[in-house]
């Protein structure tokens, strides 16, 4: 079973295309990675997924919904945390969980 699905998937911010029509399966249980310089559309194509960001052109699917039509399914099914902003130094480590959690409409149960 495939956990994610990409086909021509591509990103453009006006004329400059940050992805460009990427095609990839990850097989469920699968550790996969991306590797590549500054500026080769990683980030991009990682919102795209998350639901974050809406693809211009393609399709791609990830836990089965599709990331342009079922965004909201698609983040309560995910678990993601950017490299830039990860967690409140002054709060320990439960209260970041209960935090974050709350974020994304979790309860404690």
């Amino acid at each position: 079973m495939k956990s994610i699905e990409v086909k021509n998937l591509t990103k453009k911010f006006g004329s400059f295309v940050s992805v460009d029509s990427i095609s990839f399966d990850v097989e469920e249980g699968e550790v996969f990675g991306f590797l590549g310089a500054n500026g080769a559309g990683k980030s991009t194509t990682i919102k795209m997924l998350c639901g974050i960001l809406e693809s211009t052109s393609g399709e791609a699917r990830v836990a089965g919904y599709d990331i342009n039509k079922q965004s909201e399914m698609v983040k309560k099914n995910i678990g993601y945390m950017s490299q830039k902003f990860s967690l409140y130094n002054d709060l320990t480590v439960i209260e970041n969980i209960n935090f974050f959690g709350g974020i994304y409409g979790l309860s404690n149960s």
